[in-house]
């Protein structure tokens, strides 16, 4: 498994074999890489691009179009591993356009829960989400980012319209929900455990890897 770090900034390279290729966030290695191991999905190769493109939600249609156009001749299908992302709605657009299936959703948190079950949270528009990933990651994708690490006085201006934190937990990890604890102190909130698990992630691969 490469390091959380190295997938935020380089992504992750595909291994050249098998029939499907999943074109992924990096911030989804560690599962998609858990299920494959757990299914033994071995026809399933993987490719990740950073997960530092969250950041930058513009560039992802982009990136994502090179790595199909660049790939898609070595096998015989694709299958493309983002929600909307805050695309709104381009990267939707040009996956129909190149003819290849992607996730459904409007981002992680909604597939992690479960689309209906996250749809359903019409009370939770308070609400500041975090995965596993993303509780690895706080500083480089969250702190840091808003400038809060030099101006720590931003984060009752920046976060002052929420009420909670709330960690969705794809893994059983002790040290991880103390982490994601902490990350809800460090912005003021009230904390909330959420166990996901794999969601909608497990239930879409399983079909991608069936052939459906």
């Amino acid at each position: 498994m490469p390091a959380t770090a190295t997938l935020t900034t380089q992504g992750l390279a595909p291994e050249g074999h098998g029939t499907i290729l999943l074109i992924a966030c990096g911030a989804l290695a560690r599962e998609i890489l858990a299920l494959k191991r757990l299914n033994g999905w071995d026809h399933m190769d993987l490719q990740c691009l950073p997960a530092k493109l969250h950041l930058y939600p513009d560039q992802i249609t982009e990136e994502v179009e090179k790595a199909v156009t660049e790939h898609r001749d070595a096998y015989d299908r694709l299958f493309v591993v983002y929600a909307d992302c805050g695309t709104g709605g381009q990267l939707q657009a040009k996956c129909a356009e190149l003819g290849v299936e992607m996730v459904a959703g409007p981002h992680c948190y909604s597939f992690f829960e479960g689309n209906d079950r996250f749809a359903a949270h019409d009370d939770e528009i308070t609400a500041f989400y975090l995965t596993d990933f993303l509780v690895r990651q706080f500083d480089a994708f969250v702190w840091k980012p808003m400038g809060l690490d030099k101006h720590p006085e931003l984060r009752d201006m920046i976060f002052g319209h929420y009420t909670k934190l709330v960690y969705q937990a794809q893994t059983d990890d002790q040290a991880l929900t103390a982490r994601a604890r902490d990350c809800a102190e460090r912005l003021g909130l009230d904390f909330e455990y959420r166990w996901t698990g794999y969601g909608d992630l497990e239930t879409v691969l399983k079909a991608q890897a069936n052939g459906a």
